[in-house]
């Protein structure tokens, strides 16, 4: 095979992290030549199985340095940017990683001549009070200015065998005799299967999808965090009092967290602020289709695949009231 009849070159950035695992996944599935870009290739080894023997490649790339971001994309015809933080942590701030890296990451591609896909967040807005959606509307703002033609794609909660939110419920219901409600559960969500998430990714890659347009991934279900909660409590086969903790002392509990040093902070104030408002596909982007469902793509429910990766954490697994070996 000569070069001029290669597969073509797709740099993901954040391909070991949740959701760019799934995208490797599915873009190894078509057939691309990947290079995964993380700050530690040594731990991304896991990937390899992906994909075909040498199809699949990493380089150390660190959205805070524009050297690395730069040689990451060489000789890429897309590039995918799958880099987030929920929060902060060292020199890994929101600004750094979210803004300055995102910007780092289009430049670098047009650079190229390389097409992009940015993975932003619903709630993305560069007036918000909240760090983490300023940050995340700023660069997509960014992105839009260095690449007109860029696809942003903008999910709800993303739900999946890794995930941070159910996970991290589940976990917590193992050993904690109630759970949290902030503002008392009635924040809206539309989780999103991560599988679906990396489905549009690759047919943005294929140039099956319009470029130059901002997407809006909500799974089937709208759901209060009360009800995720119950669903996952139901699930696991757990039974904890769900108490509600109004937003002032959950802001409070989150700024003591995230002051300790070496722990991954359960809360943080600024994901407080996040929750005083619904996190769900817009108006508009249904009326202009620009969803999953407007992409011909009918989304996996959460009752179909929650229970597949939150059995551990029942009381015995997965044989937990089977009254036989599963």
């Amino acid at each position: 095979m000569t070069l001029s009849n290669l597969p073509p070159l797709v740099t993901v950035f954040g391909g070991s992290g949740f959701v760019g695992r799934h995208v490797v996944r599915a873009l190894a599935r078509r057939g691309y030549r990947i290079r995964v870009a993380v700050r530690r290739p040594d731990l991304a080894g896991f990937l390899q199985p992906l994909g075909n023997v040498g199809q699949i490649s990493f380089v150390q790339a660190n959205l805070r340095y524009r050297a690395s971001v730069d040689a990451a994309v060489q000789g890429a015809d897309h590039v995918v940017n799958c880099v987030g933080i929920l929060f902060e942590s060292g020199r890994n701030g929101f600004d750094a990683v979210q803004d300055f890296g995102a910007r780092a990451v289009a430049e670098a591609a047009r650079s190229v001549g390389a097409t992009l896909t940015h993975i932003s967040a619903i709630g993305a807005d560069a007036k918000s009070d909240s760090v983490y959606a300023a940050t995340k509307g700023r660069a997509e703002a960014a992105v839009q200015s260095i690449l007109p033609d860029a696809i942003i794609l903008r999910p709800s909660i993303v739900f999946g065998p890794e995930d941070g939110f159910f996970n991290k419920f589940a976990a917590m219901a193992r050993i904690a005799p109630v759970l949290p409600l902030v503002g008392g559960g009635k924040t809206k969500f539309q989780p999103v299967y991560v599988g679906d998430v990396a489905e549009v990714v690759a047919r943005a890659v294929d140039g099956t999808i319009t470029r130059g347009k901002t997407y809006e991934l909500g799974g089937q279900d709208v759901a209060t965090f009360r009800q995720c909660l119950e669903m996952m409590l139901e699930i696991v086969g757990r039974k904890r009092p769900l108490v509600t903790l109004p937003f002032g002392i959950a802001s409070l509990i989150g700024s003591i967290a995230s002051a300790v040093p070496l722990i991954t902070p359960p809360l943080t104030s600024d994901q407080v602020k996040l929750l005083k408002k619904d996190n769900v596909v817009s108006a508009a982007a249904k009326a202009e289709g620009r969803t999953l469902e407007g992409l011909g793509i009918q989304p996996v429910t959460m009752a179909s695949i929650l229970p597949t990766y939150l059995v551990q954490y029942r009381v015995h697994g997965q044989y937990t009231g089977s009254g036989k070996a599963a």
